[in-house]
């Protein structure tokens, strides 16, 4: 159900973007309630990205989940960005998160929907 996709143009190695996966998939679980079982995460390589004119560390989050409330949105900015500067020190006013809900009969899963 929650998926998560990660982009930004800050390198790592490979040890902190395993160690991302597994915090962001813990983060969200709890934050949504959601179990962990559902949650998915995405962490793209390294893009070619701009931010407010500048080549500064940046990221772009996607977030999408069946039945994602807007009144979780505001503290699920506070964590992820929060999470995007301890890990990979990209300050909060270069992060982008876009928050979708999904109806439950346009997910798909174990071949059928939600």
């Amino acid at each position: 159900m929650p998926y998560l996709k990660i982009q930004t143009n800050r390198e790592m190695a490979e040890d902190t973007r395993q160690e991302i996966l597994k915090k962001t998939s813990v983060l969200v679980s709890k934050n949504l309630g959601k179990p962990e079982k559902y949650v998915m995460i995405r962490l793209d390589p390294p893009q070619a990205m701009m931010f407010a004119g500048s080549t500064l560390p940046c990221a772009y989050l996607e977030l999408k989940s069946i039945g994602l409330p807007e009144s979780k949105t505001e503290t699920l900015s506070k964590v992820l960005c929060q999470l995007m500067l301890d890990e990979l020190k990209i300050p909060s006013e270069r992060v982008y998160i876009e928050f979708a809900d999904a109806k439950d009969s346009m997910w798909g899963w174990n071949s059928s929907t939600f």
